[in-house]
């Protein structure tokens, strides 16, 4: 369910000018419903249906990315545009295929089994579950905010987010399918043959065009400005006194226009007080949680060991198998922190339940093992911090574009 927003302030901007020759300049900042929530009517796309859209030249012009409010801190670390520019075409044709069951042996697994939009693009089982219920020994990491980090999955054996897109494939507990079967598939479906000749010409259908759309597509899957966004986007302007602010409104439009927008947001979707003592518990020299979870998605992008799933005789070790380098022995990717109340459970094994056992974990100072990253040590927190830092964690929720999940080719 969306919360409401005032339309000005929440809606994604998507401009399309035509310039000099004819050409479509478009320009969009992601998280708008356009981009994922597929072609418009109902049932089964036909052939006719998809002639039609593919002719659209508007769908076929590069995008030019922004990020929005919060996110928009990495517009410089966006990662994978060069090399697999963003189209509508082509995020609409992800889009079909990260909820296609067909790229699976049996025709039971998509890609959405175990990153579900309704599930915060996660699944809330301890691990993931592939064909015949086949079950993973790692849990399923959420698909959003992809477009800020190149290296996948929790060890971070994929290069980029194509790789990680037609990995789960072919892997025999996951999709169960090989990629030359997963292509022959694809062919025999005259709506994925005709999208695939349009989108990628002159190489149409290959397993690696099929990472390519699927990637394009979860690079849309973007999160929305949370209450934390707001509150901090205002706070540049919560000391001003009235005659700076007279100031402002007489002599510079432009700043006046954004105080009096981050002002009403911040107002209309605020903190609370908890939040915001835990807040600062986040990102102050207590808790520390911001020596890893940093930046514009509130994550760092590298391998830490917790000391999760360490207790155990024959322990996941992670990152180490990728690299066979000693420090990495148990560490796992940092996760980001926004959306993640609606990603539960937690950690790469899904061993911790809810946020509150999150926070206990690091409030113990993890699991003793030879490897343990020297960014975890006993927090001693209270009872009321630890519940602060929980709501912390809730107020960096936002909302999430609206992804269609049928409208697949007959």
């Amino acid at each position: 369910m969306k919360r409401f927003i005032p339309f000005l302030f929440a809606c994604g901007v998507v401009s399309s000018t035509v310039v000099a020759g004819g050409n479509v300049n478009s320009k969009v900042t992601l998280g708008v419903d356009a981009l994922t929530s597929g072609i418009p009517g109902e049932g089964a796309l036909t052939v006719d249906q998809l002639e039609a859209w593919l002719s659209k030249e508007d769908n076929h012009v590069v995008l030019e990315i922004e990020l929005p409010r919060g996110l928009r801190l990495g517009q410089s670390q966006m990662k994978g545009l060069e090399a697999n520019p963003m189209t509508r075409a082509k995020i609409e044709l992800g889009r079909q295929l990260y909820f296609d069951t067909r790229l699976s042996a049996d025709n039971t697994v998509s890609c959405a089994s175990c990153h579900h939009p309704q599930e915060g693009f996660a699944r809330h089982t301890q691990f993931g579950i592939g064909i015949e219920n086949q079950e993973g020994g790692r849990n399923s990491p959420p698909s959003y905010n992809r477009i800020l980090s190149d290296l996948q999955f929790w060890d971070g054996r994929a290069d980029s987010l194509e790789a990680q897109a037609v990995g789960p494939i072919a892997n025999p507990i996951e999709m169960g399918n090989t990629h030359d079967k997963c292509v022959e598939t694809l062919q025999g479906i005259a709506g994925y043959k005709m999208q695939f000749a349009k989108v990628f010409p002159g190489e149409g259908l290959t397993i690696g065009n099929v990472g390519k759309a699927i990637a394009a597509f979860e690079r849309a899957l973007v999160t929305q400005p949370s209450s934390y966004d707001y509150r901090e986007a205002y706070r540049k302007f919560a000391d001003l006194d009235p005659e700076d602010l007279a100031d402002i409104k007489a002599d510079d439009e432009k700043t006046w226009a954004e105080y009096v927008e981050v002002k009403a947001l911040s107002e209309a979707l605020p903190m609370s007080e908890s939040a915001i003592r835990g807040q600062e518990l986040f990102f102050g020299k207590k808790a520390g949680c911001s020596n890893c979870h940093v930046g514009a998605n509130l994550a760092d992008e590298k391998y830490h060991n917790l000391g999760v799933g360490m207790n155990v005789d024959k322990p996941d070790l992670g990152r180490f198998e990728i690299t066979q380098d000693e420090k990495d022995k148990g560490a796992f990717k940092t996760p980001t922190i926004r959306n993640v109340a609606l990603s539960a459970p937690y950690m790469h094994d899904g061993s911790q339940r809810t946020l509150e056992e999150v926070v206990e974990h690091y409030n113990k100072g993890g699991i003793a093992n030879p490897w343990l990253s020297d960014k975890i040590t006993p927090l001693n927190l209270t009872a009321q911090e630890k519940l602060d830092l929980v709501e912390f964690m809730r107020a960096c929720t936002g909302e999430f574009p609206f992804v269609a999940s049928g409208r697949l080719p007959e």
